[in-house]
């Protein structure tokens, strides 16, 4: 431990630990408990002569470069959770930088505490390349602003922006250079305070953006790679299908891409309005999806089922989403998808009618009060919760893969969910055997993966598939990345 004040919890990593691993100190099993207080004068003073002192001691002992990483915060909160996270955030990329540049991290120290989030690294290199590897983060990074990165050698003792000929920072308020408007204070602490939480918050929406459009993509993506699936296109065949195939569900997968970022950006922009509203905004978004979808297609309709839902699902966690943190309850994504969806969908089968019928869903609800998708979200998804997610964690805590817990999934909801595609293929009787014959197969104690062959075989004979049931083996596998997806792991690589 290198910090001082006995008022803070610190840790210490010495060689060999990557930043992702020390970050998780702030939340993982370690996690550092900081209380969000203002601070005082003396508080500051403190804090900067113990890190003063421990970077003495650290160059003496070590004989290397240092960098301290620290936040520029204007006002008497130096800490909270949405500056913690611009912290890691700027821990990241530092370590990502010197890792290109091929710099040695001898030691690293961390420490969370009322007075900020701080860094002393230990890197073997020359002080003044580390400094310009620092100078750029600030500069080109989008919240590089306020981060302090110095940089201290044995040597040449502390680096400075003059010292490599680069001008200095400018205002974050109004960007001119230099100190002259911190000196005449031509800018009060609440406009500064304004200007980085817009700043921080802008830039962790359009990452958690790209990062929930990444992880949509990613589901359906693992759902249709999930082998063997009864009379669905996988990596083995293309199951009942003769019009599409394992690239037709990927050239799909990519083209829809910008529409799932779009539903996220749909949510967070109308989190503050009535859930319904987010759900008319989102629909002719949808409707353009479906567009795209068919254009790179040729006309085969590949993803109409999970435009419809897993974009509600993104949507409902645009709603939900907050700029200090990226975890999620999935119960409340899950009533937030009720909340959106339940009145448009209640009102729209209220007007369908024999004559007005088009679609095979509509025919179903008029034939057998069958609700479909549209039901499903507006009870808030409960297969998935009650029968996806817990088949899917089950199977995994036993051991299997994540293919072969999706497949689990796949068995366990078609025993359970009315699937209006096996329906619409086979009418009900068509699809009340499925139910009946996959649930003699599970009984039988035959492996999943097994079961899921043999049905797939009779299903292909059958002409059926249980799209419906994939749709949502594609939301329990959104939710579970979600569920496992921590604050140090969002990235955005659309």
């Amino acid at each position: 431990m290198y910090w001082l004040s006995t008022k803070q919890l610190v840790f210490s990593s010495r060689g060999g630990r990557n930043v992702k691993e020390s970050q998780n100190l702030f939340y993982g099993r370690r996690r550092c408990v900081t209380i969000d207080r203002e601070i005082t004068l003396k508080e500051v003073l403190i804090a900067r002569e113990a890190r003063a002192q421990s970077q003495r001691e650290l160059m003496r002992r070590l004989g290397t470069a240092l960098i301290s990483f620290s936040l520029n915060i204007a006002g008497p909160i130096k800490n909270n959770a949405l500056l913690r996270r611009a912290f890691l955030e700027g821990l990241k990329r530092l370590d990502e930088a010197l890792t290109a540049a091929g710099l040695e991290t001898v030691e690293r120290h961390q420490t969370d505490s009322p007075t900020g989030c701080e860094a002393l690294w230990a890197v073997r290199g020359d002080g003044r390349q580390i400094k310009r590897l620092c100078v750029g983060l600030e500069d080109r990074h989008p919240i590089g602003r306020i981060f302090d990165m110095d940089v201290l050698d044995p040597v040449h003792e502390k680096w400075n922006r003059a010292d490599l000929m680069l001008p200095p920072r400018g205002c974050l308020v109004c960007g001119c250079k230099g100190k002259n408007c911190a000196s005449r204070r031509l800018h009060s602490v609440a406009e500064i305070q304004q200007v980085t939480t817009n700043l921080l918050r802008n830039f962790f929406a359009e990452q958690d953006r790209c990062s929930l459009a990444d992880l949509a993509s990613r589901s359906l993506l693992y759902e249709v790679c999930t082998t063997p699936k009864p009379g669905l296109v996988d990596c083995r065949n293309n199951g009942s299908h003769c019009d599409m195939n394992l690239f037709t569900f990927l050239d799909s997968t990519c083209a829809l891409l910008p529409y799932f970022r779009r539903a996220v950006s749909v949510g967070q922009e109308t989190a503050s309005l009535p859930p319904e509203e987010t759900f008319l905004q989102l629909r002719p978004d949808g409707v353009g999806a479906e567009r795209t979808m068919l254009q790179v297609t040729g006309g085969v309709n590949t993803h109409k089922g999970a435009i419809f839902s897993l974009g509600t699902v993104c949507a409902a966690v645009g709603r939900l989403w907050n700029p200090a943190s990226f975890k999620w309850n999935i119960s409340e994504i899950l009533r937030e998808c009720a909340a959106m969806t339940r009145r448009a969908a209640l009102a729209e089968l209220d007007t369908i009618s024999p004559d007005t019928a088009s679609t095979a869903g509509n025919r179903l609800y008029i034939k057998y009060g069958i609700r479909g998708i549209r039901g499903e979200l507006a009870a808030g998804l409960p297969a998935v919760e009650q029968i996806g997610l817990p088949a899917l964690n089950q199977a995994l805590t036993d051991g299997a893969s994540l293919d072969e817990a999706g497949v689990s999934v796949l068995l366990a909801l078609m025993t359970s969910v009315t699937d209006t595609n096996l329906i619409a293929r086979g009418g009900m009787e068509g699809w009340q055997w499925v139910v009946r014959r996959t649930r003699d197969l599970l009984l039988s104690d035959i492996p999943p993966d097994q079961a899921a062959s043999v049905l797939d075989t009779e299903l292909i004979q059958r002409n059926l598939s249980p799209g419906g049931c994939a749709d949502l083996l594609a939301i329990t596998y959104f939710l579970y990345f979600l569920q496992h997806t921590s604050p140090c792991q969002v990235e955005c690589v659309s």
